[in-house]
């Protein structure tokens, strides 16, 4: 962690979903990473360069301290920029691992009154460990995970732009159903097919699209 003190941000989309169910604790049994998408021209994998990552905008105090953290709050910080901690998934610290400098995420408002899509964030540091692990006054704390082996990353993010409006959940899950049923982006979108992981691999066409949805009249 570098010596100037960044705002703690904290991702908790693991544990409870946008529908109000309860999802696994942090504690729940390490699952295999996801393999990137295969290309309809080639059998080789091919790594993810956009992302979605959510947190809460609103207030939730767990032990005592508050873990609201929304695109207004990263926005107001020194630089724009925070450090993304608190992702205690398997499958969401891949994703995380996989990061390089300079790709794009949607910042996505997750278990608030209406879930999601307010802006695009940079990832402007690549994986490194999450201090929050060792720090027992810390509610991301980790005992099991040790300073010789960690458990957990997490990168850095800086603020580029809001939404021109913001895009509902329910929006999203709209097209998702169309596109199902008459072919589209969102058709295999992880935000419908992976719900629960805090941190989530878009493909170039479904964050192009949903970027597009923005100039658009809400459905």
């Amino acid at each position: 962690m570098p010596p100037k003190k960044k705002a703690r941000v904290s991702k908790r989309a693991e544990r409870s979903g946008d529908d109000g169910e309860k999802g696994k604790s942090s504690t729940a049994k390490r699952k295999a990473a996801v393999p990137a998408k295969k290309t309809e021209t080639s059998s080789e994998f091919v790594p993810y360069s956009r992302w979605l990552m959510k947190s809460e905008p609103e207030s939730r105090f767990e032990n005592g301290i508050d873990v609201k953290f929304g695109i207004e709050d990263l926005k107001a910080l020194p630089d724009q920029t925070s450090c993304w901690d608190g992702v205690r998934n398997y499958q969401a610290r891949n994703f995380m691992r996989q990061m390089k400098e300079g790709q794009l995420a949607l910042f996505y408002h997750s278990n608030c009154k209406e879930p999601g899509i307010a802006g695009v964030i940079k990832i402007v540091k690549e994986a490194y460990v999450d201090h929050t692990q060792f720090d027992k006054k810390d509610v991301h704390y980790d005992a099991s995970s040790k300073p010789d082996n960690p458990k957990w990353s997490m990168v850095d993010v800086q603020y580029q732009r809001m939404m021109k409006r913001f895009i509902p959940l329910s929006e999203l899950k709209g097209y998702h159903t169309q596109h199902l049923s008459e072919g589209g982006p969102l058709k295999q979108a992880a935000l419908f097919t992976r719900a629960r992981l805090s941190v989530q691999p878009l493909t170039a066409e479904e964050f192009d699209f949903i970027l597009s949805l923005e100039d658009k009249e809400p459905q």
